[in-house]
């Protein structure tokens, strides 16, 4: 009976680890962070549930990085429009060399939209629309947030855009996977190159290459951070 009663202990234990674990977080800085639910994010603000059932936003320029449904999205330096902005990258591979990626759907659904006040002479009425923007990327991508109404907003569906970072080497190149371009393979094949071409054995793999997948990438970044740790 002792023992029954010590794994079920165990379990409820477990349990409760594993709900935590579980949980979202924004990290605003070393040691500085809030657990909730993450609601949502349109790369420039996630907005998260805090345990309270109270909402809060956070711009991607004032804090670190966000936990979400188990995927890490860190804030990352990007040239938008000739400017230099901040926005949410998800993270695909870490290591000497990282591999993100971004979306252009919006993902945070419109705040619960406020009634109209009428009175005998005046109508008003008062309502707060999604966050979106249009948004521009490098090497001839474009990402459309576009701004819904609230009260027939749409999930749209959106398409995944990838960036290598490695540190030290300058800022991110893109990755264009999506790209409709003629030379979009030795635009990809010379990103890769750029970041990965220090190890010979994978830039000749690399070189070697005549179709590319994101796969494919993830592969060959993958194998330059485990040969280089």
């Amino acid at each position: 009976m002792k023992s029954i009663k010590l794994s079920i202990l165990f379990f409820l234990l477990l349990g409760i680890t594993v709900s935590v674990s579980a949980q979202d977080a924004v990290i605003i800085s070393e040691g500085n962070f809030v657990r909730g639910t993450v609601q949502g994010t349109n790369n420039a603000v996630v907005r998260i549930k805090l345990d309270d059932e109270s909402i809060a936003e956070y711009k991607a320029k004032d804090v670190q990085e966000f936990l979400w449904n188990g995927n890490t999205y860190v804030s990352r330096p990007i040239l938008i429009r000739n400017n230099m902005e901040i926005r949410f990258f998800k993270v695909e591979e870490l290591g000497a060399v990282n591999l993100y990626s971004i979306s252009s759907s919006n993902t945070m659904t419109a705040p619960p939209r406020k009634r109209s006040r009428i009175t005998p002479s005046v109508g008003v009425g008062v309502g707060t629309g999604t966050y979106g923007s249009g948004v521009g990327f490098g090497g001839g991508i474009s990402i459309d947030l576009s701004k819904h109404r609230q009260d027939d907003y749409v999930q749209p569906v959106g398409r995944d855009f990838y960036y290598l970072e490695k540190p030290g080497t300058g800022p991110m190149v893109v990755i264009p996977i999506n790209s409709n371009a003629d030379d979009k393979t030795d635009q990809i094949r010379a990103a890769l190159i750029q970041k990965l071409g220090d190890d010979q054995d994978l830039a000749g793999r690399i070189n070697q290459t005549e179709d590319f997948d994101i796969q494919g990438v993830k592969a060959y970044v993958n194998a330059y951070n485990t040969a280089h740790k």
